[in-house]
């Protein structure tokens, strides 16, 4: 009812399940690394908790998506079930022929067993993924740790994976149950969303079902007094900001406001005191005649569109062109002690970047060191930026001779050089004048890393990514060894999906540089320009 009033396509806080609003949080993709790490190590149980409405169903669903395709997946969505019905359940989803009317755990094992045997010979995997499983009895918990007894020589038949609220912690802790509890492989309790999420969480749902960039309907403190009443647990924002909306629309408000959020928190969440103002809104809203809403709204409308923001925001891929450069800076039409030659650029790039003796060759195609070179050529200046390392130009003398500057760092539109005396600030737009396209930069890469790598390849660099991601996880074991495997592809892919990268599962270059970038492997642009610092002998 009120998403046409707000400029809105559809009602962007439904409660249902919509894969258009999926928004992972930084905590939801930790989750779904989890969980993927546990089916890749093939066998055990997984565990994920958390509370109603924190978002378990939108992670099973991210992770049936990573599934691979040579997985057979038995899901039980209703857990109040008998050992026999248990087993029964199992078998009727992965469609396995057994005596109807039986109520031998044995016959129903058995069949199980045969079914799992054979997928193993055929190359594919099995997992049992069961719902809400804190209502699982003792029993039947029992019976299904048995399960995991299915195992060939080298490795578990069944892979299960327990969902449930956080009582299904307390419950796994039973002295009755350690056994199950031991062979937890993977475990992971998902946490409510922070203030700075739930802001992000209302922004993409609303960007979604079209509400334009300029508009803002929840206001700063609006969003920290619906985490406040929500607990960021994204069900409840879900059911609050639709009720304040339909409340901002009952008074003809163009935005949501603090007193509106604690009322209609009365309202969702039961506190008589406050639900009857609410209720009275609504009820004046019904009220309005649909000609007098009609002309409300082509005022309101109109008078938001005709409203820009005098002081816009950009984003944080943007360039910001107000850095400050120091005054006493030279131009480069009075000095550019920045050119230098080609010989002692490259000498100092590699010194940024190693400690070890330079290579005889400016750009080697061959790893040294842990470091490999990489050049190119590009006309704008984004690429170079989002490089993040030192990086050296190939530059033009004003008489027409060849040159080269290092790059240390950026900083908004100007870049941070180094002369033979120290560090410059010099902006951009005098770098350009000089700059013919030409860049080159040192990177780490893993040991045996020589080529990008995807899933089917097989070797020593396929090994130290997998060890990379398992540091990135604090996991112990990793999801492959020497083969890069289906699972390892899924983790890739979620990662390239967090950073902005093309999600192909394609371990290259970029997702390399990423990667040395969050596990702190990169040199951060602090450490390169106290390390120019000590190598210009300037301050």
């Amino acid at each position: 009812m009120y998403h046409q009033y707000f400029g809105l396509s559809e009602s962007p806080f439904s409660i249902s399940v919509n894969p258009r609003y999926l928004f992972m949080s930084p905590r939801h993709r930790d989750a779904l690394a989890h969980l993927l790490y546990g089916v890749g190590s093939g066998g055990g149980f997984i565990l994920l908790t958390g509370e109603v409405g924190t978002g378990k169903t939108t992670i099973n669903r991210c992770l049936l998506e990573q599934m691979p395709e040579t997985t057979d997946l038995a899901i039980v969505l209703n857990p109040a079930l008998s050992a026999v019905e248990l087993l029964a359940t199992v078998c009727d989803e992965l469609q396995i022929d057994y005596p109807q009317g039986t109520n031998s755990l044995k016959q129903l094992t058995d069949a199980l067993h045969r079914f799992l045997l054979d997928n193993h010979a055929a190359g594919r995997k099995t997992v049992l993924m069961i719902d809400e499983a804190q209502h699982l009895d003792f029993d039947v918990l029992e019976q299904i740790r048995l399960l995991t007894n299915l195992e060939t020589d080298d490795e578990k038949l069944l892979q299960i994976i327990l969902i449930g609220q956080p009582e299904l912690t307390e419950k796994l802790h039973r002295p009755e149950l350690r056994q199950l509890n031991q062979r937890i492989t993977a475990r992971y309790d998902l946490q409510p969303l922070s203030v700075d999420e739930t802001r992000a969480y209302i922004r993409h749902r609303l960007e979604v079902a079209g509400l334009s960039g300029s508009r803002e309907l929840f206001p700063a403190s609006v969003v920290r007094e619906i985490h406040r009443r929500t607990r960021g647990i994204p069900r409840q924002i879900n059911l609050l900001c639709d009720r304040t909306l339909l409340g901002a629309y009952g008074r003809q408000q163009s935005r949501v406001s603090r007193g509106l959020v604690r009322s209609a928190a009365a309202e969702v969440f039961g506190d008589s005191q406050q639900s009857g103002k609410l209720r009275g809104w609504l009820v004046g809203a019904g009220m309005v005649t649909i000609a007098a809403v009609a002309v409300v709204l082509v005022l309101m409308l109109g008078r938001e569109d005709s409203v820009s923001d005098p002081n816009p925001q950009s984003s944080a891929s943007q360039l910001s062109s107000d850095s400050p450069v120091s005054p006493n800076k030279q131009s480069s039409a009075d000095a550019t002690p920045w050119l230098l030659s080609d010989e002692r650029a490259t000498s100092l790039l590699w010194q940024l970047s190693s400690d070890a003796p330079a290579p005889a060759v400016s750009c080697p195609d061959i790893t040294l060191s842990g470091l490999r070179c990489t050049a190119g050529e590009t006309r704008v200046w984004e690429p170079i930026i989002n490089v993040g390392r030192p990086v050296l130009l190939q530059m033009e003398t004003p008489d027409r001779f060849s040159a080269s500057t290092v790059v240390v760092a950026f900083e908004a539109r100007s870049a941070w050089v180094m002369t033979e005396v120290g560090l410059e600030l010099v902006p951009l737009v005098e770098l350009a004048r000089s700059w013919g396209g030409g860049f080159r930069y040192w990177w780490q890469a893993p040991a045996g890393w020589q080529r990008p790598l995807a899933e089917g390849d097989t070797g020593a660099g396929v090994e130290s990514i997998a060890k990379l991601f398992a540091q990135l996880d604090q996991q112990e074991r990793t999801l492959a060894a020497t083969t890069f495997n289906a699972p390892l592809a899924a983790r890739v892919k979620l990662f390239q999906r967090a950073h902005a990268l093309k999600a192909d599962g394609v371990v290259g270059e970029q997702t390399l540089m990423r990667l040395n970038e969050v596990l702190d492997v990169a040199l951060a642009p602090e450490q390169a320009l106290r390390r120019a610092r000590v190598l210009t002998g300037g301050r």
